[in-house]
């Protein structure tokens, strides 16, 4: 019989084979003599700290796996992107397509870079893409964009924190001339108010043009936060220039509704013959695997539903110099799959937090914007049209291993192209 309650020992084995308690306290316990490895002072790149910063790595590492002449000859353009550096670290990138997009912005056929170490995953996007492909593309539309910054202030009572949000609501001219005046490409696009007790969030909502926009919006809203508390009519008792209700790299339901980054829905309808051609199953077992599979999403606590979004994001947005810390919150949304009156497969996915940019960052350092080049999607007027092109990767991705769990073919491919 299984167990379904563990003991405190099947926890901690430690305490039946491990050290005994002095021996432990001993291993446990804080030292305070001076680490024998120490960074340089200066974070920078040069050709002084690199040799400084290798002469404290292990003598045995491969540098040149690290450090080759390539990256050394580049070292300079990392300069904005990272601190401490010792070298660059080599992932395996392939493409998936082509993909066909039918979006506002992103309108053709892409071939889309995925750096990533997981086997079956490229196979997988690609078979998604050509089925997308051959049924005439995925239609993509992006519903909204908006990054976030959320300050927040406590007051002594609701009265002071009442009178600090009737001053707020008159100031918006004010903050959104302060926000834009530390940048060029940052606009100001809304405040909501949140009074929780004693306690304000203001959330500070920018457009940031082609840019996925963190820093942006951060610096931007720094310039605010400090005007706030030098004008406001009530003084905070305390206060901070982020209250962690914008969801910057957390999955949260708020933005379910909203948006973060860059919203875009994206949909497909496919034939019977293509769904038995390309994913070996039937429309109808696909809908009863997305309606069995939504119940167990609730059942986890899921927010929202999907297959595997992450897996798309992550290796799109390393590949193309976007934060793959975003992953965390960009992949959330719903997938939803239905028969439509002639009995085709209908498939939307539904993403409301893409974060992605075309310019600034990490999309001009030189592998990632030759990946963002194999896509035609680097630079100025371009972002939009890479969002639409990530919620239809994404979508390709849905349809492919719904299709390899409905067919059998999952633990098959993995077998096959893993090992």
């Amino acid at each position: 019989m299984p167990k379904l309650n563990l003991s405190y020992r099947d926890l901690h084995p430690i305490f039946d084979q491990g050290p005994h308690t002095d021996e432990l306290e001993q291993l446990l316990s804080p030292r305070f003599e001076r680490p024998s490895l120490r960074l340089t002072p200066s974070p920078y790149i040069s050709q002084k700290t690199l040799e400084k910063r290798w002469q404290k790595i292990d003598p045995l590492t491969e540098k040149k796996h690290l450090l080759d002449e390539h990256t050394l000859e580049h070292a300079e353009h990392y300069n904005k992107n990272i601190e401490h550096f010792i070298g660059t670290v080599k992932l395996p990138v392939g493409i998936a397509g082509p993909l066909r997009v039918n979006g506002l912005y992103a309108n053709g056929d892409y071939l889309v870079p995925l750096a990533t170490t997981e086997a079956a995953l490229v196979a997988s996007y690609n078979r998604g893409s050509q089925l997308i492909t051959a049924a005439g593309g995925s239609s993509a539309m992006l519903i909204n964009e908006g990054v976030t910054r959320t300050p927040v202030f406590a007051f002594h009572n609701i009265a002071d924190a009442g009178q600090f949000v009737a001053w707020v609501v008159t100031q918006y001219d004010h903050f959104k001339q302060v926000a834009e005046s530390t940048t060029s490409h940052g606009k100001l696009h809304d405040i909501n108010i949140n009074i929780e007790g004693n306690h304000v969030y203001l959330v500070f909502e920018f457009h940031t043009g082609d840019a996925s926009g963190q820093n942006m919006v951060t610096i931007a809203t720094n310039e605010v936060y400090r005007y706030i508390l030098e004008h406001a009519p009530i003084e905070p008792k305390e206060s901070f220039l982020d209250g962690n209700l914008s969801g910057d790299k957390k999955p949260n339901a708020h933005t379910m509704r909203h948006v973060r980054g860059k919203k875009v829905t994206a949909e497909v309808t496919l034939s019977r013959h293509l769904v038995e051609k390309y994913l070996h199953t039937t429309p109808e077992k696909m809908v009863k695997f997305g309606q069995m599979t939504t119940t167990g999403s609730a059942l986890s606590g899921g927010i929202g539903v999907n297959a595997h979004y992450a897996n798309a994001l992550a290796a799109l947005y390393i590949a193309c110099g976007q934060d793959a810390a975003c992953v965390s919150e960009s992949a959330i949304g719903i997938t939803r799959m239905e028969l439509n009156p002639q009995g085709a497969l209908y498939a939307c996915v539904t993403l409301p937090n893409i974060m992605v940019g075309t310019v600034g960052g990490g999309t001009g350092l030189p592998s990632q914007k030759a990946c963002l080049d194999i896509l035609g999607l680097h630079g100025n007027g371009k972002a939009k049209a890479l969002a639409e092109v990530a919620a239809a990767l994404c979508l390709a991705g849905e349809l492919s291993i719904v299709g390899a769990f409905c067919a059998e073919h999952f633990s098959k491919a993995h077998q096959k192209l893993a090992r």
